[in-house]
Formats: C-alpha cells, structure tokens, sequence
C-alpha cells in the first residue's frame, strides 16, 4: 500500500483530536438538536392536555382569548403575541413575557394554551422549564449564556465541520475505485466499517448542518458578513419584546382592520404593539395572515394611532438567505425529506463518535502489541 502522504496524516491527526476533544460537548448539542426537529410532536406528546381542544373554530375575539390568559399568568408576566392554529386539532396559544424571579435570572417566558371554540385555559407552560425548553437551551448555549455558552456551541460547531470534511478525505480510498470505499467489508470490524459508511452518508449534510449552526452561534459576526455581500433590513425590536405598555388600539380593532385590508385571508399571528425606543414613531401591531385561497401568507403592519394598514416590507436579499440558513439547519428547509436528514445529522454524531473511539483504541493496542513483536502490522486503504 502507498504511503500516507503529508496532506493525509495531518487530516487524520485533526479528525482524531478534534473528536476526542469535543466528543463530550458535540453529543449533548448534536442530540437536543435531533429532538428540536420534532419539537411541536414532542410538546403534543408530553403535555397532552394542552392539546385537549374540542374543535377548531376560532369562534372568539383575540381579547378574549388574551383576558382569559392574563387572568392565568403570574402577576408580572405580560402576553406579547397570539398564535391562531392552522390545523383542527391545535389550540390558541399565547404567548408571554415576564421578569426574572431572582435577579441574574433570564426573564420568564411562558405559554398559555386555549380551546378555539370556548376560550376555556387548558394549560400554561414555562417554556424555559419543559423538556423543548431546555433542549433549546442546551443547544443554543449549554444552558450556560452567562459563561459564553453560544460562543462554545459555535466553536464546537466549527470542529463538527472539520470532523465532517476530513472524515470524507480520510474515507475516500487511496487505491482503487470510489465504489471500493462504499464495500460494507472495507474493514475486518463491524465498528470500522459503521464508521466509514455512516460517515460518507453524513458528511456532507453534516457539514451544512454544522455550517448553518456557526452562522447561527455567532449572529452579530454573521449579519456583519452577509451584509457585506447582500442587503439587509436595518435591525429593530423584535415583534412583542417591546411591547407598548399603552396600546391606543385593542387587538379586535387591529385585526378587523388587517383582515379588512387583505380580504381572502384569516388571523395566524397577531404581535403586540410595540415601540422601537430609538425613535418617537407610534407603536405598531404586527399581524400575520393566511391567505385562505391557496398556500402562502402575508404580513401586515397596523398603526396603533390611526389603524392605517400597511403591508410589512419585502425581505431584502440578506434577510432571505440568514431565514434559509436557519430553515436549513432547523429542518424546514426542504419539506419532510430534509427534516429526516437533520434529524439523522443529530443522531449520527453519536455513533460516529463511538464507534471511532473504539477504531481509535483498538488501532492503539494493535499498534502496542506490533511494538511488541506480538501482531503484524496492518495494512490500511
């Protein structure tokens, strides 16, 4: 067999160390990651009686729905936004926003779950503190934001990537035809042989995963980096975090008009008026709508003074492509099919990192026992 060349053996140390290094924060991250895909089946699952409608007419105002869930919220805690379900089997949720309980605290974040027809409370959910809650957190940032924790996912996202790319050199055979590296018997062992092939299958769609998730870990240096090569919209409050402590409008009024500006459509989100604290302007209601014929949405944005209607702005080129980096690594990207790959891209680290520890230990006593006069060396491809 022909030597390794210079290129390949540095490969091959940086694969070795990178996932022996990082095996221990890149499995937690990697599986909270897989449970996000599903994060709205899970959440059916595990609060079943939030789900406990008894149909899917929204049959009351948006007020209504917003009393009944501030009469269940702690005092402090402030609704900032109403979804309106688009399926029959799914409730009215609220969602809303509170201080921290002790100082150094993340703010609460909490969700309300109502039945359409009668407006009736069927639970209220911390969101920080359910299973999907501490997923995300786990895998936005460890659970740890107060000691970089985002940062480290991002630097662990950046070994994943690496991991990725020099699996898929070491894996492509120094001899032979490409269809030589794809043989299930490639090695005497099943680990090795599992490690070769779940790491072909993965590695590119890994590598886009972990690339996203980098994009993603470090948001500021990212939007500084597309904004150079494409347009993007000046950065505001985010819809319901700062929401107008008085409203000149009520909900119902803002609605009927969004609803009256864009006949054919129905409610999906309505967002609190809110106030960009940079400028004087009147706060604004920020409202989502089906369209009711066909696929699609639009969005509309309602003065809270005057209720004049104006369509929300076009995504500007930057914009979209930051929206598909994150459809992209949180599976909506490309329908069903891409959601199973992501949610493979988490499971497989795992394997790939068990199986090539073992691979790595057993490559060691070999060579221990070769040192030894006790086993001849083997060949590799």
């Amino acid at each position: 067999m022909p030597s390794a060349t210079p290129t390949r053996v540095l490969a091959r140390i940086m694969h070795r160390w990178i996932a022996v290094g990082l095996m221990a924060l890149l499995i937690p991250i990697s599986l909270s990651g897989a449970l996000l895909v599903w994060h709205d089946e899970i959440d059916a699952l595990l609060h079943a009686g939030s789900y406990a409608v008894t149909g899917g007419n929204v049959a009351l105002p948006p007020s209504t729905y917003l009393a009944n869930a501030t009469a269940a919220l702690e005092r402090g805690v402030r609704p900032v936004a109403i979804r309106f379900p688009a399926g029959p089997e799914r409730p009215v949720t609220v969602a809303a926003r509170g201080g921290p309980r002790a100082e150094g605290a993340a703010p609460r974040v909490v969700t309300v779950y109502l039945d359409p027809p009668s407006g009736r409370v069927l639970d209220v959910v911390d969101v920080r503190g359910s299973l999907v809650g501490i997923a995300h957190r786990l895998h936005e940032n460890l659970t740890i934001p107060e000691l970089s924790g985002r940062q480290i996912v991002g630097w662990a996202g950046v070994g994943m990537l690496i991991l990725s790319l020099t699996g898929l050199w070491l894996w492509w055979p120094r001899t032979g035809a490409v269809r030589r590296g794809l043989r299930w018997r490639r090695s005497p062992e099943i680990t090795a042989n599992l490690h070769h092939l779940v790491g072909f299958w993965t590695s590119l769609p890994l590598a886009l995963v972990s690339a996203s998730g980098i994009y993603l870990a470090f948001p500021q240096t990212a939007r500084n980096a597309m904004s150079s090569v494409a347009a993007m919209a000046p950065q505001g409050p985010r819809p319901g975090t700062q929401a107008a402590r008085q409203a000149a409008s009520t909900p119902d009024d803002v609605l009927a008009a969004a609803l009256a500006a864009e006949p054919g459509t129905s409610a999906a989100a309505l967002f609190w008026a809110a106030a960009d604290p940079r400028d004087g302007a009147a706060p604004v209601w920020r409202i989502q709508l089906r369209r009711t014929a066909g696929a699609g949405s639009v969005t509309v944005l309602v003065d809270d003074r005057t209720r004049a209607v104006s369509r929300a702005p076009d995504p500007l080129a930057g914009d979209r492509a930051a929206q598909m980096i994150r459809w992209i690594h949180e599976g909506e990207a490309g329908g069903p099919v891409w959601r199973i790959v992501v949610f493979l891209c988490g499971l497989m680290p795992s394997v790939l990192g068990v199986t090539g520890m073992v691979v790595w230990l057993r490559g060691r006593r070999r060579r221990q026992l070769v040192a030894r006069g006790s086993a001849v060396p083997q060949a590799a491809e």
